[in-house]
């Protein structure tokens, strides 16, 4: 009898074993499972980011679909470049795809990736948000979490987290979704929904590092499932401008169901130094975020 999630996800491969990925890594799973969801008929284009090193080095990779490393900043005017070239060409059912991680998306690659958006082009942009530059020994991006240690900011990020989603969202494209590894049906289910549409499709997938947040390798989706159970990331699309939670979420709503975010910070050697007050304060933004959803669902 085949497991239930093979309803959901299948058994092909088309990421290879034996990468320089480390022990753990979310980038390689997220990518593994992405090949998963959107099969054979796939053209990869990667920045430079981690994933130019675990998709292997020429003329080797591990990736078997046609894959193209380009610099940080032109992954999306790539894409747009092999979507309209594949459109002329006839060819409609592949998928166009940019898997960047957060520094390649939130900041090197965000003008590429708003001209990109606003102009409409066939392809799905995935960001797999790890929240610094890991590949280039943790420094601190957009995307670094307030107070977060990093190699830049060796006692805590002073700014809040650029929330990439809804900048996207608001150039009004057809679909935008966040993922998360601990719940791979949301994530398979997600894309398969972006491909079947026709323009710019944006997902942003939380990506647990053990060694830039400083936990075992063993706890990545044990970590990725409490930054959904906490509330600290919230599983949701944008479909056509409407706003819906998916998965866990739907049922966090009420403060009463999430767990302290604490719990999910203490996981993690990146904030190690914070005090019950910086706990506390960042506590207080994931609730403002959830006020402001609420008062976004209520209309």
């Amino acid at each position: 009898m085949s497991h239930p999630l093979f309803k959901v996800i299948p058994k092909e491969e088309y990421f290879l074993p034996g990468t320089p990925a480390c022990p753990g890594c979310p980038a390689a799973l997220g990518l593994r499972l992405l090949l998963k969801a959107l099969g054979p008929k796939t053209v990869i284009v990667i920045p430079a980011c981690c994933s130019s090193i675990i998709q292997g080095a020429y003329p080797r990779s591990a990736i078997k679909v046609p894959l193209i490393n380009i610099a940080f900043a032109a992954s999306a005017a790539t894409a747009s470049g092999i979507a309209e070239a594949l459109e002329l060409k006839g060819i409609g059912d592949a998928n166009v795809v940019v898997w960047a991680g957060d520094g390649g998306t939130a900041d090197i690659g965000l003008q590429g990736l708003s001209g990109a958006a606003e102009r409409g082009h066939n392809i799905i942009y995935v960001c797999y948000d790890n929240e610094a530059y890991m590949n280039t020994g943790i420094q601190r991006s957009g995307a670094t979490p307030y107070m977060a240690w990093t190699t830049t900011t060796p006692t805590g990020k002073r700014e809040i987290k650029k929330d990439i989603p809804l900048i996207v969202a608001m150039h009004r494209v057809p679909y935008v979704a966040t993922a998360a590894l601990a719940y791979p049906q949301d994530y398979v289910m997600k894309l398969r929904k972006a491909a079947a549409k026709k323009g710019f499709k944006y997902i942003h997938l939380l990506a647990p590092c053990p060694p830039g947040w400083r936990f075992d390798s063993s706890k990545t989706i044990e970590i990725s499932r409490l930054a959904v159970e906490t509330g600290t990331w919230v599983l949701y699309e944008i479909e056509d401008g409407k706003f819906r939670l998916t998965g866990p979420s739907k049922g966090l709503i009420d403060k009463s169901k999430r767990k302290p975010v604490a719990e999910y910070l203490r996981t993690q050697g990146r904030f190690s130094h914070l005090s019950d007050e910086d706990m506390a304060k960042i506590q207080k933004i994931v609730d403002e975020n959830w006020e402001w959803i609420k008062r976004w669902l209520e209309g």
